[in-house]
């Protein structure tokens, strides 16, 4: 079920503490100077993560599937040896990447609880 909220503002409620609103978030995170074009490619590469990692979260077969799970073991990898690894796009956004990675777990846990929970009051109809 769509909640309505932007990419930009599902992506950001993963960075913010619960205290915050969404609309707070970005209103701090735009009137910061503009990222540098890499920084702008790392945060497009980590937004495209987490899109693809809660969009097909309950996908069961072909592509979404795999785009999920690709999504998946991508964030849960611990290497840093790479540029592009979710820890060195973490650390050069100035992200906790232990943070979000069990900010994801946890969403992905109650999402899928939610989906259980939801299949099987159908079946019981």
């Amino acid at each position: 079920m769509e909640n309505g909220l932007s990419v930009d503002e599902k992506v950001g409620s993963l960075f913010q503490s619960d205290t915050l609103i969404p609309a707070q978030y970005f209103e701090t995170l735009r009137s910061k100077a503009q990222l540098e074009p890499e920084k702008d490619l790392m945060l497009a590469v980590l937004k495209d993560a987490v899109t693809c990692f809660q969009k097909y979260v309950a996908a069961r077969i072909g592509k979404r599937k795999r785009m999920f799970r690709d999504a998946e073991e991508w964030v849960l990898e611990e290497e840093k040896d790479w540029l592009f690894s979710f820890n060195n796009i973490c650390g050069a956004l100035g992200f906790d990447p232990q943070y979000i990675r069990k900010g994801l777990v946890r969403w992905k846990e109650e999402r899928l609880a939610g989906k259980n929970t939801a299949r099987l009051k159908h079946s019981r109809r």
